[in-house]
């Protein structure tokens, strides 16, 4: 069965991820069909919205993309790699651009290329279920999909909290801090889905019939210890604190690969000042050096092949090796028309 699911109900176009095996990770022909579905869909005055959902297992929107090839085309030499990531960051643009309300049901878990497939639409609707989370720095990259320009966005603290950290947010937490815009019952997707297509010119007020406030605790006040000027900054911050919270987020953090951690900090920053288009075309850049980075395939041999959760990662590196790749800009990416 097809791995992306594409119809039409009434006046939506309706996407499914249709990958269950593998918690809906994407790979390069999933999102040249989700490409070709929204370009079909972008000009028919017929459609009025798009939907993007998971299959019916509910487990997972989209848990991320195909991380194991990428590092194996590293190794080879070849292009996979390359064109997985073009065509992705060009689904992320074309999303991010996309003319008619785009409405992304983000129960269960949403991580890397998932929240690429959400976070840039109009509409990102959570539930129950939602799992929500940039975890990069784990297996020794850094947060992409637009992770640079969307995570400083939401403040330099939770930015960096959730970028460094690879915070997981639940559906209450991710409609607090603003990556998600509703949140909806798990139990009542079905039957919202049916509204839409009822009322396909009445989008934002359909949601709203069914979208509730859950209850959520506030961040705790620590969280500003991640706004800081540097990474070493944070580091003594939290070393320095006396919250269980901080604490715990520093043994978080002493788990990542270093290099990826001082990596993310400076491209956050400079995705702060960027525009997305220009974001993303640096991500692209970042993304084809990380390649020949040994932490990004030692971190996908811990968690993802090996599976023994221990990764060696690199200690002799300095800040001009962050330098040297944050610095790259020949590769231009080539975005949708």
């Amino acid at each position: 069965m097809s791995e992306i699911l594409s119809e039409v109900r009434g006046q939506i176009g309706i996407i499914t991820i249709n990958r269950p095996q593998a918690l809906n990770a994407l790979n390069t022909p999933m999102c040249e069909a989700i490409t070709d579905a929204l370009i079909k869909w972008r000009h028919d005055n017929n459609i009025k919205a798009v939907i993007i959902k998971s299959d019916e297992t509910g487990r997972a929107f989209c848990a991320g993309g195909d991380v194991i090839m990428m590092s194996e085309s590293g190794k080879a030499g070849d292009k996979r790699a390359e064109t997985f990531w073009r065509t992705e960051y060009a689904l992320n643009e074309l999303i991010k651009t996309y003319q008619k309300p785009y409405i992304a049901l983000i129960d269960g878990i949403t991580m890397g290329g998932g929240v690429g497939l959400s976070v840039h639409g109009k509409y990102r609707i959570a539930g129950d279920k939602t799992l929500f989370a940039m975890p990069e720095t784990g297996i020794g990259y850094f947060p992409d999909v637009g992770g640079t320009y969307f995570l400083p966005r939401l403040g330099t603290a939770i930015g960096n909290w959730m970028g460094l950290c690879g915070a997981r947010l639940d559906g209450a937490m991710a409609l607090k801090i603003g990556v998600a815009t509703h949140f909806v019952k798990s139990e009542n997707y079905a039957i919202l889905l049916d509204a839409l297509v009822e009322n396909p010119g009445d989008i934002e007020n359909t949601i709203l019939q069914f979208a509730t406030i859950p209850t959520c605790d506030d961040l705790p006040v620590e969280i500003n210890l991640f706004a800081q000027e540097s990474l070493e900054k944070i580091f003594n911050a939290l070393e320095n604190s006396k919250s269980d919270w901080a604490k715990t987020q520093l043994k978080i953090l002493k788990t990542k690969s270093l290099f990826a951690l001082n990596f993310t900090f400076a491209a956050m920053k400079i995705g702060m000042i960027s525009d997305f288009k220009t974001a993303m075309n640096n991500e692209l850049n970042w993304s084809l050096s990380f390649l020949s980075t040994p932490d990004f395939h030692e971190g996908i041999r811990a968690q993802l092949i090996d599976k023994d959760r221990n990764p060696q990662w690199m200690k002799n590196f300095t800040q001009d090796d962050v330098t040297r790749i944050i610095e790259k800009t020949d590769k231009v990416l080539e975005f949708i028309k």
